[in-house]
Order: structure tokens, then C-alpha cells, then sequence
């Protein structure tokens, strides 16, 4: 069986986007791509998150809150950040073959307002992450 290429999403605490973006991973590009999150932190998964994807028809709750792992970080293929401070904080990349991108994406767990404003800043960057991943998974990207 042919090894599949290793997407490792990083973020600031491993519980909201890179969280997000793993989960639509796995669910659009799978059958493509070995996928992975992880954190500088393991700030454990955020439950606002599990609640937006499960409403874009994606479970996330099975998945775990964890810090950066440099044997996964050397074979990763693609290693996207995706908050500033992770780009800005990430270690090293090992592997001559890995591609680095930086996808920035606002902190929807910084959010403030209403309950209802706050799931509103989660809905808009789970949207914002998935069409970057489409994007990604038709133009290779």
C-alpha cells in the first residue's frame, strides 16, 4: 500500500483550529492524506469547536488535544500553521521534504459577546478553514 502524504496542522493550544481543520481533513481529503494536529500547548479540545463541526456534519469529539511531536513533525509532507504564534513559535522542520504554509485564521476561543456572537466567530472560521482546505484538496495547494 502506497504511504500516503502526512498533513500536521499546528496551532497555539492544539484545541480549536488546527482542531477544525484536521476534522474537515480527515473528512474531505482523507482517503488522500495521513492527517494530524497538534499544539505548542495541549490546551485540550475546545467544546465549541466539537459543537460547530458537528453541525457541519463533522465529529471532532474523538480527537485529542496534543503538543507538537517532532518524530510526527519530521515526516510530515505539509506543516501549516495556523495562527501567527505557532508559525512564529514552531519548531524546526526536520524533514528536507516537508512544505511549511502559514494559513492564518482569527482565534474564534477569543471571541467575546454574546453566546450567540461567540458561536457566530466559531461558525464564520470553521466556514473560512473548510473552503481553504477545499481549495487545497482541488488545486493542491
Amino acid at each position: 500500500m502506497e504511504k500516503k502524504p502526512l498533513i500536521y496542522f499546528l496551532c497555539t493550544g492544539n484545541s480549536c483550529r488546527s482542531q477544525i481543520a484536521e476534522g474537515f481533513m480527515r473528512a474531505l481529503g482523507g482517503d488522500r492524506y495521513e492527517v494530524k494536529s497538534a499544539g505548542l500547548q495541549a490546551h485540550g479540545l475546545n467544546p465549541r469547536a466539537v459543537q460547530v463541526m458537528r453541525e457541519a456534519g463533522v465529529d471532532i469529539q474523538t480527537q485529542t488535544s496534543d503538543v507538537i511531536d517532532a518524530d510526527t513533525l519530521g515526516r510530515a509532507d505539509f506543516v501549516i500553521t495556523l495562527c501567527g504564534h505557532a508559525d512564529e513559535h514552531c519548531p524546526a522542520i526536520t524533514g528536507e521534504h516537508a512544505i511549511r504554509w502559514h494559513w492564518g485564521f482569527d482565534d474564534p476561543a477569543q471571541a467575546t459577546g454574546t453566546e450567540e456572537e461567540v458561536m457566530a466567530r466559531f461558525r464564520t472560521v470553521r466556514d473560512a478553514i473548510k473552503a481553504r482546505i477545499v481549495t487545497f484538496l482541488r488545486e493542491g495547494e
